[in-house]
């Protein structure tokens, strides 16, 4: 199979540009969907499993109304790509990362964090095993994608990645729990600063912060990936534009120096989001090699990687399927270096068919 430049959930790891770690990545492999769950999970009808082709892209904005075998539609600009990203169908697939020793981050995630494991997938060609985990299937849940390449044991995560955010019932009960197996409380619990919610922050055994969030009970457990950005207008205005997401909340804490927003396709309380922070003054991180990216669905590939150049993202794969298994994806950096990959919806949910 062909090798990529970033890991991604259907496709064989690839050297990365500027390094010769293996960015590691894999095919999905989940029992079948049904029609009903698809239309469930995604809004209106799957006919006869035929899917429309999607549209052809122009040189100076989307190109809307293509049909397999037709000719291209109206070139539109920035304004009617803005108003097809709010109309896509999008939610955060998963989030992938390398560790140094997966059978033990993946003891703890299981017995200290409470996670399942997912699926697990060895790649002895490629020298890399994936493993995903999470709170629930990975077709209705955001989950985390491991990366363990052979004989790499360590990696530099860097300081422009934060954390992952955990809502759990009790803060208390979890830290202690975390304590007796072992695991490092960085931050005992206590209410946030400049606010009232509780929380508390523990490392997992390759170094990747944790921010348990105490909250009543939720559909997605997983709930938050913190990165941080030198411009937070930018980023947002980048996000809400070319990835259509909402800003959900902004909190400015002047007495810490720092401002977040939180991004995200729906509520804090049911869905997965982004957190964005910027520290006063701070324009640049390291961003390292441990952290990979996040994965997103869309409706289409070729209009998502058009709206992401409009809004001045870099689009760092371009759009169309990949060798062999003919899922369609786009990658793509932000202003910041952040990278994202979108994955079509349709072939997402054939690939959990098979």
């Amino acid at each position: 199979m062909a090798r990529l430049l970033l890991p991604l959930p259907f496709a064989a790891a690839a050297a990365a540009s500027a390094s010769s770690l293996h960015l590691a990545a894999s095919r999905l492999r989940l029992p079948a969907v049904s029609v009903a769950r698809r239309e469930c999970l995604y809004g209106g009808r799957v006919v006869g499993g035929v899917v429309r082709a999607p549209a052809r892209l122009g040189k100076r904005g989307l190109c809307a109304g293509a049909e397999a075998g037709g000719s291209a539609g109206t070139v539109v600009g920035q304004e009617e790509a803005l108003e097809w990203v709010k109309k896509d169908r999008r939610r955060l697939l998963h989030v992938v990362y390398r560790v140094g020793d997966l059978d033990k981050t993946i003891k703890f995630y299981t017995e200290c964090l409470g996670m399942k494991l997912l699926r697990k997938r060895d790649i002895p060609e490629e020298r890399y095993t994936n493993a995903f985990l999470g709170y629930g299937p990975e077709d209705s849940h955001f989950v985390v994608e491991l990366t363990y390449n052979y004989g790499v044991e360590s990696y530099d995560i860097g300081t422009a990645f934060g954390h992952f955010g955990i809502a759990v019932d009790d803060v208390a009960k979890t830290v202690e729990l975390i304590k007796a197996k072992g695991g490092t409380v960085t931050r005992e619990p206590g209410p946030v600063k400049g606010g009232k919610s509780v929380i508390a922050f523990i490392e997992d055994p390759d170094g990747y912060k944790f921010e348990l969030i105490e909250r009543g009970p939720t559909p997605e457990p997983l709930c938050q990936v913190m990165l941080r950005v030198g411009d937070l207008d930018r980023a947002i205005n980048f996000y809400e534009k070319a990835f259509g997401m909402e800003l959900l909340r902004k909190r400015d804490n002047p007495e810490y120096k720092y401002t977040i927003a939180m991004m995200g396709y729906g509520p804090e309380d049911k869905n997965a989001v982004l957190e964005l922070t910027y520290n006063y003054g701070v324009k640049e991180y390291d961003k390292g090699n441990a952290y990979a990216q996040i994965a997103i669905s869309t409706d289409d590939v070729y209009k998502t990687a058009e709206a992401i150049r409009v809004n001045g993202g870099r689009i760092t794969r371009e759009p169309g399927p990949l060798p062999g298994i003919n899922t369609k994806i786009t990658a793509c950096t932000d202003p910041d270096g952040w990278k994202t990959v979108f994955v079509d919806n349709i072939d997402f949910l054939k690939e959990l068919e098979e």
